[in-house]
C-alpha cells in the first residue's frame, strides 16, 4: 500500500507539529539564545513559569544582523508594567551586546491567561506550536494537540476588521522610518492571514512567508499577485506610502471581509 503523504507542518495523525528547536539554532546565534536563557530566570526568579524563543531563529533561517530574536516569557502571575519594562531593558540590552540581531521583541503573559478557554486556540496555540522551550516548564502538557481547522483559523487571525482602523491611524502621516516598520509589519501580518484563509482547506502549516503566499495563490488567483509582493515585503519592505494605502484601503478590507464569510469574527478578549 502505498505512503499517504503528509502536509508540512503536520504529523502521521493530521496535528499540527511544533516547528522550531534549540538544535537548529545557527551558529552565530547560540550565545544571543543561551545570554537569554541565563537572563531570564535571574529576573524573574520563581515568578518564571517558563521562556521560549520563536521566529527565524529556532528555525533555522535567521539571518545574521538582520533578524530579531523573539522571546514569549510565562510568569505564575500576571505581568505588571514594571515586569514589562524589565524585558524592555533586558531586549535592550541583549540588542546592544550582540551584533548578530536586529532588535529584541518579548512577549510576556501570565499561566492563568494562557490555559484560559479563551486563549486556547490563540495565544495557547502558538505556544505549543510556534514556540520552543528555552527554560522553565513547557505550557504545551497542559494544552491539546491542534489541526489547522476553521476554529484555529477563525480564533488566531479572524480580528483583522478590527485592526485596520488602527493601522489607518498609524500610517497617517508616518515618516519614512515608521513607514518601513508599518510595511513589514502589515505585510507579514496580511500574509499570514490570507495563509490561515485557506489553511483548512490547504491541510498543513508554514511561516515561510513565500510558502503561504503560494498556499493562498492556489484558492485565490485573482489576488495571487498581491500575496506573492506583499511576502517580499515582508523581508524586505520600502517606505513607499502607496503601499500602505493599498493594504488599509484594498487588500485588508477585501481580506477582513473574506475572512469573516468563510471562518466567522474572533471571539472577544478581556
Amino acid at each position: 500500500m502505498a505512503d499517504i503523504a503528509v502536509r508540512p507542518g503536520l504529523d502521521a495523525q493530521g496535528f499540527l507539529t511544533r516547528e522550531g528547536s534549540l538544535t537548529r539554532v545557527q551558529r552565530p546565534f547560540r550565545p544571543v539564545v543561551a545570554a537569554a536563557r541565563e537572563r531570564l530566570p535571574a529576573l524573574f526568579g520563581r515568578r518564571l513559569h517558563g521562556a521560549y524563543v520563536y521566529g527565524s531563529i529556532p528555525r533555522g533561517t535567521a539571518r545574521v544582523g538582520r533578524s530579531d530574536l523573539d522571546l514569549f516569557v510565562v510568569l505564575r502571575d500576571e505581568p505588571t508594567d514594571a515586569d514589562r519594562d524589565a524585558v524592555g531593558v533586558l531586549g535592550e540590552v541583549l540588542d546592544e551586546r550582540f551584533e548578530q540581531i536586529d532588535g529584541v521583541g518579548t512577549l510576556l503573559y501570565g499561566r492563568e491567561r494562557l490555559l484560559s478557554e479563551a486563549e486556547r486556540y490563540d495565544l495557547a496555540w502558538f505556544v505549543a506550536c510556534l514556540c520552543t522551550p528555552l527554560t522553565g516548564d513547557d505550557l504545551a502538557v497542559h494544552l491539546p494537540r491542534y489541526r489547522p481547522d476553521s476554529r484555529l483559523a477563525r480564533e488566531t487571525n479572524g480580528d483583522l476588521a478590527a485592526l485596520l482602523p488602527g493601522w489607518r491611524e498609524r500610517i497617517a502621516g508616518a515618516g519614512e522610518a515608521e513607514r518601513l516598520r508599518c510595511v513589514r509589519f502589515m505585510s507579514r501580518h496580511l500574509v499570514r492571514t490570507a495563509f490561515t484563509l485557506v489553511m483548512p482547506r490547504w491541510q498543513g502549516w508554514t511561516s515561510d512567508l513565500h510558502e503561504m503566499a503560494e498556499a493562498f495563490a492556489g484558492y485565490y488567483p485573482q489576488r495571487a499577485g498581491q500575496l506573492r509582493t506583499a511576502a517580499r515585503y515582508g523581508y524586505g519592505p520600502v517606505a513607499d506610502p502607496a503601499v500602505l494605502r493599498a493594504y488599509v484601503d484594498d487588500l485588508g478590507p477585501w481580506l477582513a471581509h473574506e475572512y469573516t464569510r468563510v471562518h466567522g469574527t474572533k471571539g472577544t478578549r478581556a
